[in-house]
């Protein structure tokens, strides 16, 4: 087989092309820029484009697929060569269920904790020793790669992300996988660029339920009325199970989970984390897996990479980044962690980065979704609304949106760390919140510096 990459470098992409040349296939690629991780990953496997930019020669009649990123547009001289010469284009969720359509697919979506459980389920699988194909939105420890695809594996555990699929098909990636296996955890909106209205972001929920194949299951959050009427509507032609929060204590900042009268220690924390846990458990039993293997698997799970990620503790302080940025995602994390340390003062920072986020009219969203930290503090960077091409914000307008009295809003990220240096950390907890980077902070190393100052 032989399939070229159409801005081979995106995060999806790049480990795509990957699982696709391990399996044998002749991959090629091309991209106009290639930031790291995805060049060193790309030069290892012999992927890396000879030449920057996009070539029409790259596209011949010879293709079997070409595969087409969300970072190319529309009037790709590559893309309009492949259409001249009518070779197949998919998008990489397509490609996905292309690969795996023989195969028994899991596929767990929601506005949030979608990465972390399938990494649970993932991890589970892993450590029993049992093959299954993937594909999974963060690189996780002990994976190579966020992407697998194999002749063997029967089983295919997939994310299941709502966003569009590529520029020329905008499909919510989670309609290709037609799973067997799905799991919802919950519907809050997100993504107010692509479905501007709230029941516009619903219905694609429902189109998602109503493609699970005849005879499946839908494990869900039964705390969401959305997702409750939505099991209520698939009741009749499918399997639904809900699931609450796991048993657990909390004692001195470690969870130990209580399953019929056993006692499990997790290295996760968190309300959220232990009803991603519940639902995980759902689906392993789903694929066969006992409850008692499951736990004993699920003990070593550290989490996902930035889905409450310890970055440096000492004694009296621990600095945590995750990737919250919505308003759902926000307070669900920003409540776990407090009371997880509920003796600790909570400092919450959060960046405005996403096209909903800096939104004025998604802003209100954000009421109270910080209530729970003792310092609350919102960064943006003007210029991320330039580059988006969306109208300018004042801190004003965001300090407003939050409704928190105390709050602090900053646009400068030299501000923000030097606020957080001139903090006493004793006896506190630092959460650092985004789906960027501050405008450019090595947060591995501002965290050490706070530890070690």
């Amino acid at each position: 087989m032989r399939v070229h990459f159409i801005a081979i470098g995106g995060s999806a992409m790049h480990n795509l092309a990957i699982a696709l040349h391990l399996k044998g296939f002749e991959v090629t690629g091309s991209d106009d820029e290639i930031f790291e991780p995805s060049k060193s990953r790309l030069i290892k496997h012999g992927l890396y484009p000879t030449q920057s930019g996009w070539n029409e020669n790259n596209i011949s009649k010879d293709l079997d697929a070409v595969i087409l990123g969300m970072h190319a547009r529309k009037d790709n001289p590559e893309l309009i060569k492949a259409q001249e010469l009518g070779v197949k284009i998919y998008s990489y969720p397509e490609y996905l269920y292309e690969q795996t359509k023989n195969k028994k697919r899991v596929v767990i979506g929601g506005s949030h904790g979608k990465t972390t459980t399938t990494a649970m389920v993932m991890h589970v699988l892993q450590t029993l020793k049992m093959d299954f194909d993937y594909m999974v939105g963060a690189q996780l420890e002990g994976f190579d790669t966020m992407v697998k695809l194999t002749h063997e594996a029967p089983i295919a555990v997939f994310e299941g992300d709502e966003y569009l699929s590529s520029p020329i098909d905008l499909t919510p990636k989670f309609h290709w996988y037609k799973p067997h296996i799905a799991m919802l955890t919950g519907v809050a909106w997100d993504h107010m660029n692509v479905f501007p209205t709230w029941p516009n972001y619903v219905s694609q929920f429902e189109i998602f339920a109503n493609s699970i194949e005849a005879d499946g299951s839908l494990i869900y959050f039964n705390k969401d009325e959305v997702l409750q009427d939505l099991a209520a509507q698939q009741k009749s032609r499918i399997t639904t199970l809900s699931y609450d929060t796991l048993p657990y204590t909390n004692t001195n900042g470690e969870t130990t989970v209580q399953w019929n009268g056993k006692n499990y220690p997790m290295a996760v924390f968190g309300d959220h984390n232990l009803q991603n846990m519940n639902g995980a458990l759902l689906v392993c039993q789903q694929l066969g897996i006992e409850n008692d293997a499951f736990f004993k698997a699920i003990q070593s799970f550290k989490g996902a990479a930035k889905r409450l990620q310890l970055l440096e503790k000492n004694k009296s302080c621990n600095i945590y980044l995750d990737f919250a940025h919505s308003p759902s995602k926000l307070k669900a994390t920003t409540e776990a962690v407090k009371k997880q340390f509920e003796s600790r003062r909570l400092i919450a920072v959060m960046e405005l980065h996403t096209f909903s986020s800096l939104n004025k009219d998604f802003l209100p969203q954000y009421k109270d979704s910080m209530k729970q930290a003792d310092q609350a503090i919102v960064f943006y960077n003007p210029e991320v609304l330039k580059h988006k091409k969306l109208n300018e914000l004042s801190t004003t307008e965001v300090f407003d949106a939050f409704g928190k009295k105390d709050l602090k809003v900053m646009t400068e990220s030299n501000e923000l760390v030097t606020y957080l240096k001139q903090e006493d950390l004793t006896n506190t907890t630092v959460l650092l919140m985004t789906s960027g980077n501050f405008s450019g902070l090595d947060l591995k190393q501002v965290a050490h510096d706070l530890i070690n100052k």
